[in-house]
């Protein structure tokens, strides 16, 4: 039991956040787990690259015929990539509001707990750099152009929704 543990921690994946931008789905996004010679696929690339989507998925569940952005992810700990930070590593930064920054302040005033957003207001954060690597756990994609199927019909294997006069509803 204890080495298939650690045969299964050592094998590598990333989560795929995929974003579906029709207008149809109303910006439904889908979870797709890439392992493999698909993992191997996104190791150094930038966000902001393009990626074919057959390397999303497997099998019949492949997103054959997309093109998928790159638009971010985040390591092991949570910590988010950001698209101005080269390289693949930690660094430490000093923002604003932004990526990895929410940039608001708590203050307790008369026993309640107000929440302000000052400008200028900076703090120092950890933040991950814009290539994927091994760190990597999660990549954000969006949806440039469409296949044949959709992803609802695809990744959750719901039947396609037609319309017999063309027409949307």
């Amino acid at each position: 039991m204890p080495s298939e543990a650690i045969s299964l921690a050592s094998e590598q994946a990333f989560k795929a956040v995929v974003n579906d931008t029709s207008p149809k789905s109303k910006g439904k996004s889908y979870s797709v787990e890439i392992t493999g010679s698909n993992y191997n696929h996104f190791l150094g690339k930038k966000i902001g690259d393009t990626v074919d989507g057959m390397f999303v998925g497997d099998g019949d569940k492949a997103l054959s015929g997309y093109k998928l952005a790159i638009t971010g992810g985040a390591d092991i700990t949570g910590r988010p990539m950001r698209s101005d930070l080269d390289g693949s590593g930690v660094k430490s930064v000093l923002i604003t509001a932004g990526v990895g920054y929410k940039g608001k302040k708590y203050v307790k005033k008369n026993g309640k707990i107000y929440r302000y957003k000052y400008d200028g207001l900076r703090r120092r954060r950890n933040l991950r750099g814009n290539v994927v690597s091994q760190d990597t756990r999660q990549i954000n994609l969006k949806v440039l152009e469409f296949g044949k199927r959709s992803l609802a019909e695809i990744i959750d294997g719901e039947a396609p929704i037609s319309h017999p006069s063309g027409e949307e509803e």
